[in-house]
């Protein structure tokens, strides 16, 4: 029989935060199997973010390209129809079962409505909603855990919308109402109910980290503020880092929090992050109990990261490292045995859908953007073969801010734009882990940076980008912002 295929996402979950502590069922999964130390998201946003993973493709080529929250730009976010995916490409042959968030947005409806659909569809955002209607309780959030925002639609007019905070609080109904011990306990009911006679996939997306910061007891004070330390970036809006983040949800809403509040926000979202570890070792311990564990490909990722106060910026949305740099971990079944615990080339979500046709041997239906990563667990493929990555950002519930971005070795080169404006950022990712210094302003980088973003604009015209991108230009661009006062 064919392997077992569980793939556990996270939402919103820093790379950084696992092997804290915090998390010691999700650093199971790595301790057996391997982890990839450099992996992206494909985009930096929840749809867009998981049409990229679930396809092989970038967003230019899907046409995912935003969450489809307003209906005048909402085309933007449905994977277009010649491009299967995940579900489709395996449900045929496994038994397929979906708990959890189901943020894959396909031209003609939901996966989950599709007619012809054989997935058994356990849990969505929609069924924990019923669920708590059902029960008269409130889902978690409200008024103060949400912040009005600016956000243009169809590049022309500006409307306000309302998105999370990172205010905290106790969601007073409990544990048992809250979104992902609902998910949890439907995938675990999926799991009882599965169909022997059929290899298992499982896909068990959870919300956690995801704001809102309003959790419920224990995990709401499971973390205390002497259990970890701030990184140095926390609070802090950089000289030289791109102004046009202002005109984001990251920092119109990130910047107006200090240390002392990222503090408290850091100690509830890691709260969140121990509450995700619980329900992930809840499935890890019924797939021992059943015996399948050791015949299973469990693969364990997030859709993208979390900057929670890092660059003074909050949510995602941006191409720092806390917010495009994802998780990504694999155990295969005892058969095979990847060449190193660990790897440091730079790899893409849009490589884990050809890694996993390649040792399923399942048929795509259509071609994708990665490239399968079995050579290199298989220690076939040499270090440089992979040292480049491209991501893309099209703006929020419509198309409005662009960001273009690549990362090619221990370089990283960020395009930021909005309207008729274009700021470039270059970090050293070796020398500036943090990102904190703008290697544009030195007049030093200029070649280098010149190369890539040349790649970039290849990239986007090959990939049907609707956005063009200005010719680069370091001197002209140094000349317009080297003279503002840097606050």
């Amino acid at each position: 029989m064919k392997p077992h295929v569980i793939i556990i996402m996270a939402d919103q979950l820093r790379y950084d935060v696992l092997g804290m502590g915090f998390t010691p069922n999700i650093d199971s999964i790595a301790a057996d199997g391997t982890a990839f130390g450099r992996a992206y998201c494909a985009c930096p946003l929840c749809v867009p973010a998981r049409g990229s993973f679930f396809t092989g493709t970038y967003p230019n080529r899907n046409g995912s390209l935003i969450n489809p929250w307003e209906p005048a730009d909402a085309v933007c976010g449905d994977v277009r129809p010649e491009f299967g995916n995940l579900y489709t490409m395996m449900e045929r042959d496994w038994d397929s079962i979906h708990s959890g968030k189901q943020h894959l947005f396909t031209t003609g409806g939901k996966l989950e409505d599709r007619v012809d659909s054989r997935t058994r569809w356990f849990s969505t955002e929609k069924s924990y909603k019923e669920f708590l209607k059902e029960h008269g309780i409130a889902m978690p959030g409200g008024g103060k855990f949400r912040t009005k925002v600016p956000e243009m639609v169809d590049g022309k007019a500006t409307r306000v919308s309302s998105y999370s905070n990172a205010e905290t609080g106790r969601y007073e109904p409990g544990e048992q109402y809250y979104f992902d011990s609902y998910f949890t306990e439907m995938a675990l009911e999926g799991l009882r109910r599965r169909d022997t006679r059929k290899p298992l996939l499982l896909n068990a997306m959870f919300l956690a980290p995801h704001p809102p910061l309003q959790i419920p007891d224990p995990w709401y004070r499971a973390v205390g503020a002497e259990d970890f330390a701030l990184p140095e970036n926390i609070g802090v809006y950089y000289p030289r880092q791109s102004p046009l983040q202002m005109y984001n949800l990251t920092g119109i809403v990130g910047t107006r929090y200090g240390r002392e509040h990222w503090k408290e926000a850091w100690r509830v979202y890691l709260g969140l992050v121990r509450m995700l570890d619980h329900c992930v070792g809840r499935v890890l311990e019924e797939l021992k109990r059943q015996g399948i564990y050791d015949d299973s490909l469990i693969l364990f990722t997030s859709d993208h990261g979390e900057m929670l106060g890092s660059h003074g910026l909050f949510q995602k949305m941006c191409m720092y490292e806390e917010s495009a740099r994802v998780p990504l971990f694999m155990k295969f079944p005892k058969a095979f045995t990847p060449s190193e615990k660990s790897y440091d080339q730079v790899v893409s979500h849009i490589d884990v859908m050809p890694t996993l046709c390649d040792y399923l041997q399942v048929d795509s239906g259509n071609e994708m953007d990665g490239t399968s990563l079995m050579p290199l667990l298989r220690g076939e493929s040499r270090a440089e073969d992979r040292n480049s990555a491209y991501i893309q950002y099209d703006g929020n519930g419509s198309r409005s801010n662009f960001q273009r971005c690549m990362i090619w070795g221990r370089w990283k080169l960020i395009v930021d734009l909005f309207k008729d404006e274009t700021f470039y950022e270059l970090y050293d990712l070796e020398e500036d882990v943090q990102e904190t210094s703008n290697l544009m302003f030195d007049g030093k980088h200029d070649e280098i940076a010149e190369e890539m973003a040349n790649r970039l604009a290849a990239h986007s015209r090959e990939t049907g980008d609707l956005l063009t991108m200005a010719p680069f230009d370091a001197a002209g661009f140094r000349r317009k912002y080297e003279d503002f006062p840097v606050l």
